[in-house]
């Protein structure tokens, strides 16, 4: 068994080793950033005096040197990226719970994403990384890094114009129930759109996903609309108590989160605007702050278990 101190060792030379590596890429990034940043004032002055025409190739020759070398910093990137997810954060995880891994080559996958019915949108364009997953006491969770977008499409006097929009960028938590539900429970953001779709699901129910749950939680019904396909079992899921649970955690979010019971898991989504777990180049690794705002995330989301109470095994799968 390796001892804390022998950890600690273990840990530092980790760091030095990829402070040097870190400083290596920065560097060639740094230089052929200038290389090109200087090719293109070069082709520019060739073009600003006409006629120039071997000033502009000689910018294009070197502008291509500067990108050929920049692209040789490749696979050391990689490495770099690899090795500080799987040796510094894996490290900084195991403090919390030794459990607790990061998988950066899969997350969240997008037919789950659509699964937990956490929005009523399917995506058009999906990317996921950075799956952190483990135990928090009995229950098994997880959470993934996830972008979701759709698009739409306008017809102009010019053609088609194409626009993106934000379903989630943020984070998606995952967590075991310990009960297999029979419906889908969703709780989803009180804003216009989900105030007139729950006047839609009451008013013509035939057009809803659910029909909205009427729940006597003041509190909660100012910031939720709740659906369900099973009005019976979405009342013993969102008890008094566990509605107090999911306000407080909305209230520790800085956006109104989504929840979904499905399966017999559930799912949080928190719109976030940070990119997590990525490795800095221009600021030391040996800074003390540095994995600070990836740890604070990690605890906030390992907490989620106890926040909401689900160590407490009152069901028990069929």
């Amino acid at each position: 068994m390796i001892s804390e101190t022998e950890n600690g060792a273990s840990r530092q030379g980790i760091l030095v080793e990829l402070e040097v590596l870190r400083k290596e890429i920065y560097g060639i990034k740094i230089k052929n950033y200038s290389i090109i940043g200087i090719s293109a004032l070069i082709i520019i002055i060739g073009i600003i005096f006409e006629g120039l025409i071997l000033v502009i190739l000689a910018g294009i020759a070197i502008f291509i040197y500067g990108f050929v070398m920049l692209s040789k910093a490749g696979p050391k990137e990689t490495r770099y990226r690899h090795s500080y997810k799987h040796s510094l954060v894996a490290y900084a995880l195991r403090t919390i719970d030794e459990s607790l891994k990061i998988d950066d080559a899969q997350a969240l996958s997008e037919a789950a994403f659509i699964s937990s019915r956490l929005f009523a949108k399917a995506p058009d364009r999906y990317h996921s990384e950075d799956q952190v997953y483990g135990f928090a006491g009995k229950t098994k969770f997880s959470f993934s890094e996830v972008h979701a977008e759709y698009k739409t499409v306008t017809q102009t006097k010019n053609g088609q114009r194409v626009d993106w929009h934000d379903i989630l960028k943020g984070v998606v938590f995952c967590a075991d129930f310990n009960k297999n539900f029979n419906g889908t429970t969703m709780v989803r953001p009180k804003d216009f759109s989900a105030a007139f779709g729950a006047w839609i699901s009451t008013a013509l129910p035939i057009f809803a996903s659910g029909e909205i749950v009427k729940l006597e939680n003041p509190d909660f019904d100012k910031s939720f609309v709740t659906y369900s396909d099973n009005q019976v079992e979405a009342r013993y899921i969102l008890t008094p108590s566990m509605m107090e649970r999911i306000s407080e955690l909305n209230k520790r979010s800085k956006e109104t989160i989504s929840l979904s019971f499905t399966g017999s898991l559930v799912f949080i989504a928190f719109p976030l605007s940070e990119n997590y777990f990525e490795p800095p180049f221009s600021r030391s690794l040996l800074d003390e702050n540095l994995l600070q705002k990836d740890i604070e995330l990690v605890q906030f989301m390992y907490d989620i278990v106890k926040e909401l109470d689900l160590n407490t095994r009152i069901w028990g799968k069929n």
